[in-house]
């Protein structure tokens, strides 16, 4: 299975190791290049998303719209950045605009450099 960056999959994160960790079968975006993802190699970095919402909550969140495949508004979660075994990667639910993805690169090179 090849993933892209910029598609949102239904990740299975369980089992989560600490209780401020991100768990449970949610969506995320994935941000992992696409050098890496065409590669075969066994991980890919993905960001959580929540539909437990939180407004101007930037640059920790990211709001996107319902669309098809989320079923509710939710939060890109910035700060949660992962990688997961290829094999966590239920079911592809969407893809990101080229817009959307920019926008969570700057969020996130806002947080991490």
């Amino acid at each position: 299975m090849t993933v892209c960056k910029g598609e949102i999959w239904l990740v299975n994160l369980n089992p989560q190791k600490k209780s401020n960790e991100i768990g449970k079968t949610r969506p995320a975006v994935v941000i992992q290049n696409d050098l890496l993802n065409y590669s075969g190699y066994a991980t890919v970095i993905v960001l959580p998303m929540t539909t437990v919402l939180i407004d101007d909550a930037e640059p920790l969140r990211f709001r996107v719209k319902k669309r098809a495949g989320l079923e509710s508004d939710s939060d890109v979660l910035i700060a949660h950045a992962r990688a997961v075994d290829n094999e966590r990667l239920l079911q592809k639910l969407g893809e990101f605009s080229s817009e959307e993805m920019e926008r969570i690169r700057i969020l996130f090179n806002e947080i991490v450099f």
